[in-house]
């Protein structure tokens, strides 16, 4: 397959430009979803059972150390939610927090799957950076979206008790 040739100035800004593009284009078509495509876990978002309800994440990422550093952008369209903040402790609080979470998480894993696309103008070099870039980017959210989410999910079982 031929790829495009360009200087390796124009090559850099066309990289920042592109993961801005798809960042900003995948947030917003996850903005898009209606709300009841999120209302429960399909294949991709559904827990694991490595993840052991989110205690992986505490044991082996030491997720609380640094989930709260990291920017959240939930907030960023007209009518979106930020994710700083449970909405509410009550049933229905707490599953639209849990919807947002699996909003997010679509938003990152959509971003992480543009990688590919930066091999039509990058050499090879190029284009395998830009992908582990957009892995080292996306996974960490998330994880913090999976690490929530499962927690979220216990506590709207023990209220529903």
């Amino acid at each position: 397959m031929p790829r495009l040739v360009l200087s390796p100035t124009a090559t850099v800004l066309a990289d920042a430009l592109a993961w801005a593009v798809f960042h900003s284009a995948t947030g917003y078509a996850a903005h898009r979803l209606d709300d009841s495509r999120l209302s429960r876990d399909g294949w991709l978002l559904r827990p694991r059972r490595f993840e052991a309800g989110g205690k992986w994440y505490q044991r082996r990422l030491r997720i609380n150390r640094w989930k709260d550093r990291l920017p959240e952008a939930g907030a960023l369209f007209p009518g979106g939610l930020s994710k700083r903040h449970v909405p509410g402790y009550d049933v229905a609080g707490l599953q639209l927090f849990a919807r947002e979470t699996r909003r997010a998480e679509l938003a990152h894993w959509w971003a992480l799957c543009c990688g590919p696309a930066f091999i039509l103008w990058n050499p090879p070099l190029a284009a395998g950076l830009n992908v582990a870039y957009g892995v080292a980017v996306n996974l960490p959210f998330i994880a913090i979206q999976r690490y929530n989410r499962q927690r979220i999910q216990k506590l709207v079982e023990h209220r529903c008790r």
